[in-house]
């Protein structure tokens, strides 16, 4: 896994001055399975942290989740956070989904394996050493820093690319999307 650090003076969103960690996450691949990238923005108070990584061959979905994990796992010190997704499947896993899976030993309602059960398992243990409250935002609507996580994502899949060209994004077009 490819991964980097970045920083940059951007506009500051929103932020509460309790204390509180916001983080916005984005994943994005180049077909589905195919080459993919994650991004995070994570800000407190007047700091901020921008982290990205890729992966030469996964799904959309894992990279949501990479994402998550990976700013989760930055923070050095157990935080108060806020962490803004725009995939349904990594906020309704984390949040209504996973204590079920986890009382089926990792196995669906209809007792499949779960699918991605490894980052899932890497995020529930992420998400446990901080208070997390989840939020899902619209894709591409114009929240800026939702937009520079998916900024990210695509600068972290890049590497990995190679002479692909064509469909690389976020998952959410052409073509049928897998976990």
């Amino acid at each position: 896994m490819n991964r980097e650090r970045a920083s940059a003076k951007r506009a500051r969103p929103r932020s509460a001055s309790d204390g509180t960690v916001v983080i916005y996450t984005d994943g994005a691949c180049s077909g589905n399975p195919g080459p993919g990238g994650w991004g995070a923005v994570l800000i407190y108070g007047d700091a901020r942290k921008e982290i990205k990584g890729g992966e030469p061959e996964t799904t959309n979905n894992r990279m949501e989740l990479r994402a998550a994990i990976e700013a989760l796992e930055a923070l050095k010190r157990p935080c108060r956070v806020e962490l803004h997704t725009d995939s349904n499947y990594l906020k309704e896993g984390i949040t209504s989904w996973i204590e079920r899976w986890r009382a089926n030993g990792w196995r669906t309602a209809s007792k499949r394996p779960v699918k991605n059960a490894e980052l899932w398992r890497q995020l529930d243990e992420a998400r446990r050493r901080h208070e997390v409250r989840w939020h899902w935002v619209k894709g591409h609507a114009g929240e800026p820093e939702n937009e520079r996580a998916d900024e990210l994502a695509r600068e972290g899949m890049a590497p990995f690319l190679g002479g692909r060209g064509g469909d690389e994004g976020d998952g959410n077009g052409g073509g049928q999307k897998r976990a």
